[in-house]
C-alpha cells in the first residue's frame, strides 16, 4: 500500500527515475518545499523510498524528506502532478516517453529534463527528444544544469545550477521550485548552450579519468580542462549557443567539479579506460550510467558536419575503440601537427585574455557583487 502523501506548501511535482540524480532532485524539490512522487522502474525500490525514506543502492547513509512519496505506477505518480522531472538515461529517453504521452495528453504542466546527453542515431539533444517524442510546445520544456554531483548535493553541501528555457516564465516557474537552502538556482533562456554544456563536460570528464587512470598529473589534467573548455564552446556555438553560458555554470562550472571529483562517473569511467579495462569491461563494471561514453560518437557526427575540431573528444573515441593506447592520449591534444598556433579562445577567436580567463574573471565579477554581476544567469 503506497503511504499517503503529506501535504506541502509548494507545488505537486513528479520525478520519473530514482537513480542518485533524480533521487537527489526529488530531495531538493521537496526540501524547497514542494510535494514530491518519485516513480521508480523497481517496485522494491518505490517501496524503500517511500516507507523507509531511504534509497540505498544510489544514495546510501543518506535520509530522505518525509515530504517524498514514491510509486512504481507511473500514472499513479503523474496524477495532479504541477511539474514534470524526468531522470532517466539519455538513450531510453524517447522509449519513456512513448509510455509517458498518454498519461499526461491533458495535462499542461512544465516537463523538466535533469538528463545530460544526446540521442545515438538522431544527434537530438534531451529537449528535442521530449518536443518531438510529445509533440509539446518548447515553452514548455525547461532543463537543467550545472556542478551536480548528485552525492554531495543529497548530504546537502551548499551548489547552484541553472534552469534554462526559451520562455523565461518556464524557467522561472521551475527555478522557484528548484531551490532551497543548500541549491540555488539560475535562469536563463540558451537552452542549446546550457545542454550542450552539460553533454560536452562529460566527454572531457573521461578524459580526465583517462590520463589519471594511466598515471598523469596535474599538468596534463590542467592542459586538457583549458582546451577542453575551447571545444566545448567552439562547438556549443556553432550550434547557436552563446559562448558565456559555456563560461557559467552549466559549462565551466560543471566542467571543474565533473573532472575533478571521484564522485564523477564519467571520469570513473575513463579512470578505468586508462587502467587497461576495455570499454565492454568499463560498462559491466559501471554501477550507473556514465553518459559520456554514449555521447561520444554522436557529438563527433555533429562536430564533423559543423566543422568543429574537437581533437580530445575524438582521442577518447579512439581509445574507447581500442585504436589508441591511453598513454598516448595526452602528448598531442591541441593539435597533430607541429605548426606553431595560436591559442584559440571561445568561438574560434583569438585575443590577449583568453576565454577561461575571462570566465573566472566573471566568476570572481560575480562573487564580489554577490551574484548581482550575472546578466544571463539570473536567480
Amino acid at each position: 500500500m503506497t503511504p499517503r502523501r503529506i501535504p506541502a506548501a509548494g507545488p505537486q511535482v513528479v520525478v520519473v527515475g530514482a537513480g542518485s540524480w533524480g533521487t537527489t532532485f526529488g530531495k531538493i524539490l521537496a526540501d524547497g518545499g514542494a510535494g514530491v512522487t518519485m516513480w521508480a522502474r523497481r517496485p522494491e525500490l518505490a517501496q524503500e523510498i517511500a516507507e523507509a525514506k531511504r534509497n540505498s543502492r544510489y544514495l546510501p547513509g543518506i535520509n530522505l524528506p518525509r515530504s517524498i512519496n514514491a510509486t512504481h505506477d507511473l500514472a499513479k505518480a503523474l496524477d495532479g502532478a504541477d511539474q514534470i522531472y524526468l531522470s532517466v538515461p539519455s538513450q531510453t529517453l524517447r522509449e519513456n516517453l512513448k509510455t509517458l504521452r498518454p498519461l499526461i495528453e491533458d495535462s499542461s504542466a512544465p516537463i523538466i529534463s535533469l538528463m545530460k546527453g544526446v540521442e545515438r542515431g538522431t544527434g537530438q539533444r534531451m529537449s528535442q527528444v521530449i518536443e518531438h517524442e510529445l509533440e509539446c510546445d518548447p515553452a514548455r520544456i525547461a532543463v537543467a544544469s550545472g556542478p551536480n554531483l548528485a552525492l554531495e548535493i543529497a548530504r546537502e553541501q551548499p551548489t547552484a545550477a541553472v534552469i534554462s528555457s526559451v520562455s523565461q516564465e518556464t524557467a522561472e516557474t521551475v527555478a522557484r521550485a528548484a531551490r532551497n537552502a543548500y541549491f540555488r538556482t539560475f535562469v536563463n533562456t540558451d537552452v542549446i548552450g546550457t545542454e550542450f554544456g552539460g553533454v560536452l563536460k562529460n566527454l572531457i570528464a573521461v578524459a580526465i579519468g583517462i590520463v589519471d587512470g594511466v598515471g598523469y598529473g596535474e599538468n596534463t589534467k590542467a592542459s586538457i580542462i583549458t582546451r577542453g573548455l575551447v571545444e566545448m564552446t567552439d562547438f556549443a556555438v556553432a550550434y547557436g549557443a552563446q559562448p558565456e553560458t559555456l563560461q557559467g555554470l552549466a559549462g565551466l562550472g560543471d566542467l571543474i567539479a565533473t573532472c575533478q571529483s571521484p564522485l564523477s562517473r564519467n571520469n570513473t569511467a575513463g579512470r578505468l579506460l586508462g587502467q587497461g579495462y576495455g570499454f565492454q569491461d568499463v560498462v559491466a563494471q559501471m554501477q550507473q550510467t556514465a553518459e559520456g561514453l554514449a555521447s561520444v560518437a554522436p557529438i563527433l557526427q555533429l562536430a564533423h558536419e559543423a566543422d568543429v575540431d574537437m581533437p580530445i573528444v575524438q582521442q577518447v573515441k579512439m581509445v574507447l575503440d581500442g585504436t589508441m593506447n591511453p598513454r598516448d592520449i595526452a602528448p598531442h591534444l591541441t593539435t597533430d601537427d607541429d605548426t606553431p598556433q595560436g591559442e584559440r579562445t571561445n568561438h574560434g577567436k583569438a585575443d590577449g585574455g583568453g576565454a577561461l580567463r575571462r570566465a573566472f574573471q566573471r566568476a570572481l565579477d560575480q562573487l564580489r557583487d554577490g551574484g548581482r554581476g550575472a546578466e544571463r544567469d539570473r536567480s
